[in-house]
């Protein structure tokens, strides 16, 4: 197992879901650990269960001052581990009906925030000539999925964004990957099911069905396999400018 002793790693969105759950391997793993996130009791949460070598701090990762007090509140702490996690789904919905303030919404969360924390962040890193940052996308933005426009295109953004980045900080020794998990079982995506099976007049189950059967194992990933996968990921220091997909076979 790859041994993260001695390093800190900062995860946005770190209360719940993918976020807790890449927290919860990073710690074990032996890192020093920041969860970020809006909601505090989340965070404090996350906190308690994991116990020492654990802090939480609160930001609007979409807000400029947020990110900036953020950073200044770690300015005595060498963050060398950044794990841009927040987003948010947006609307199931097809194009011509979503509402432009939902789509800036999920731009501003999704990418405005992965570049903003990046650019607090990645000074130190670059100054010290180590660090990693993982920037989580998904297959949903590399492949079809209707009524999921605002969505993909924010996290193809991630993408690009990260493959330009990693050219930009590779020099100075600093590592920029993607992870693009496929569809994880949780609140999410059962959220995503329930709202196909309201617009398409279908089941539940079968819109879950008809999502999963894309998938060479014909399952999701789990939020304990994405966080195995980042640790992984830590563990290959010639990896830089990489997509890593984890989708059980939903792109191949």
């Amino acid at each position: 197992m790859t041994s993260l002793h001695g390093r800190t790693a900062l995860i946005t969105g770190g209360g719940s879901g993918l976020g807790a759950a890449i927290a919860t391997s990073l710690h074990a793993a032996g890192a020093e650990v920041v969860v970020v996130g809006r909601d505090e009791a989340k965070l404090d949460e996350v906190v308690a269960r994991l116990g020492e070598r654990t802090r939480a701090l609160t930001c609007n990762v979409a807000d400029a001052t947020s990110v900036d007090a953020l950073r200044d509140a770690l300015a005595g702490t060498e963050v060398s581990i950044l794990v841009n996690n927040a987003g948010i789904p947006g609307p199931v919905a097809a194009l011509t009906e979503i509402d432009p303030a939902d789509w800036d919404e999920v731009f501003e969360v999704n990418v405005r925030g992965t570049y903003l924390l990046c650019r607090a962040f990645l000074p130190g890193m670059v100054e010290r000539g180590d660090g990693d940052v993982i920037n989580v996308a998904s297959v949903s933005g590399k492949r079809p999925l209707a009524h999921r426009t605002p969505y993909c295109a924010s996290k193809m953004a991630v993408i690009g964004l990260t493959s330009t980045l990693a050219f930009e900080v590779g020099p100075a020794g600093v590592r920029v990957n993607t992870l693009s998990p496929g569809p994880v079982s949780g609140p999410r995506m059962e959220r995503n099911f329930r709202l196909e099976a309201e617009r398409s007049g279908s089941s539940i189950t079968d819109a879950e069905q008809a999502f999963v059967s894309r998938s060479a194992l014909g399952r999701m990933v789990t939020e304990a396999e994405v966080g195995a996968a980042v640790v992984s990921m830590l563990g290959m220091p010639g990896m830089c400018g990489a997509d890593v997909d984890l989708s059980a076979g939903m792109v191949a």
